[in-house]
């Protein structure tokens, strides 16, 4: 098997793992809060993220990956950065309508976009670009009903995009600039994301339910219903960072979009939930615009690859005496300037 062919079967393991993962523990999750009444879900994702880090533990214990410290500063900006998301989310969700959080949540993915082209100089083609519109507009249909607006909950939404796009960006941009792996960053970041969340939970989730989370009756049946939450959330943190890190941030949000119609879809099937031609309408549009994204990037991945195989004859041919080119200096010397590869690789989205 081709390097190129295990990349490809392990971006699709990645992929799978998210949308199965993801997908049960939302279904766990709406058991939990909407008929057991357990209504604390940012205490409940600080709950996530250390069972997550204390799993995490025991694998490096078992030795199943290798610990690799990098920029401090870096990984606890980027923890408390992704636990601050996660929170706003929260509080969009808690001050808005769910037809404008739903909103707030297709935004993600233009933002994503505009904000690789303006700082990492990343090309979208107009197919590419086409395909997200069309995912946008059936995910749009299915799931956004009512728009009601209001100046708090707008900046909260705002923030909420802002925040998580950035994190999405550098959960990418730091396992390639640090070369460490999904497992490795994930290990690291953990601590500083449930402290965030360990720390703001509580009142955020008193503040949006005006219920105490530790006074909350814990009957057994609960506790089953957040330790198999907590249980399955580890599946789901390792397959986000996997999944970001094997493509991009936009394909983690197309996928997300799936997702999303999935849980509708499982909804009206095992728990009779109100289903529409609307929402039938939507998801089929939103299922033909991630055939299409699937399809432009799998084309124009492999347009990439075939211009690369034809330049590597060139490159072989230059290099076919390197002790000259050191002699000469420009084995590692360019007028002067240290050569150094570019820690971003623009065309990532395109491996999806």
């Amino acid at each position: 098997m081709s390097e190129s062919q295990r990349f490809q079967l392990g971006t699709v393991g990645a992929l799978s793992l998210s949308v199965v993962s993801s997908v049960s523990i939302v279904i766990c999750n709406k058991a939990l809060i909407s008929t057991l009444g357990f209504t604390f879900a940012t205490t409940l994702t600080s709950w996530h993220l250390l069972v997550t880090f204390c799993s995490l533990h025991v694998a490096l214990w078992m030795k199943l990956f290798e610990h690799k410290p990098f920029d401090a500063r870096a990984v606890m900006g980027f923890g408390i950065l992704n636990g601050t998301s996660i929170g706003l989310l929260n509080l969009s969700l808690g001050f808005n309508s769910v037809g404008f959080y739903q909103m707030t949540k297709l935004a993600i993915i233009p933002c994503t976009v505009l904000l690789e082209t303006l700082f990492f100089r990343k090309r979208f083609s107009q197919n590419i670009q086409l395909s997200l519109v069309i995912l946008l507009v059936g995910v749009g249909i299915a799931t956004v009903t009512d728009l009601q607006l209001n100046v708090l909950g707008s900046v909260l939404s705002l923030l909420a995009v802002v925040t998580t796009c950035i994190a999405q960006i550098m959960t990418n941009t730091i396992q390639k600039k640090f070369k460490v792996s999904s497992t490795q960053l994930l290990y690291q970041s953990c601590p500083y994301q449930a402290l965030t969340l360990f720390i703001i939970g509580p009142f955020l989730d008193g503040l949006l339910t005006d219920q105490n989370v530790f006074a909350f009756k814990y009957t057994p049946q609960v506790l089953f219903f957040i330790v198999l939450s907590c249980l399955i959330s580890v599946s789901v943190n390792f397959s986000t960072f996997l999944v970001i890190g094997k493509t991009s941030p936009v394909t983690y949000q197309v996928l997300g979009h799936l997702k999303t119609c999935l849980v509708l879809a499982f909804g009206y099937v095992l728990l009779r939930d109100p289903f529409s031609w609307r929402n039938i309408l939507g998801i089929l549009i939103a299922v033909i615009g991630m055939v299409l994204y699937s399809y432009y990037c799998t084309v124009e991945n492999q347009q990439k690859a075939s211009e690369a195989s034809t330049k590597l004859p060139e490159v072989k041919e230059s290099e076919s005496d390197p002790l000259v080119g050191v002699e000469n200096g420009s084995g590692i010397l360019a007028d002067g300037v240290v050569q150094k590869a570019p820690v971003w690789n623009s065309n990532k989205d395109l491996h999806a």
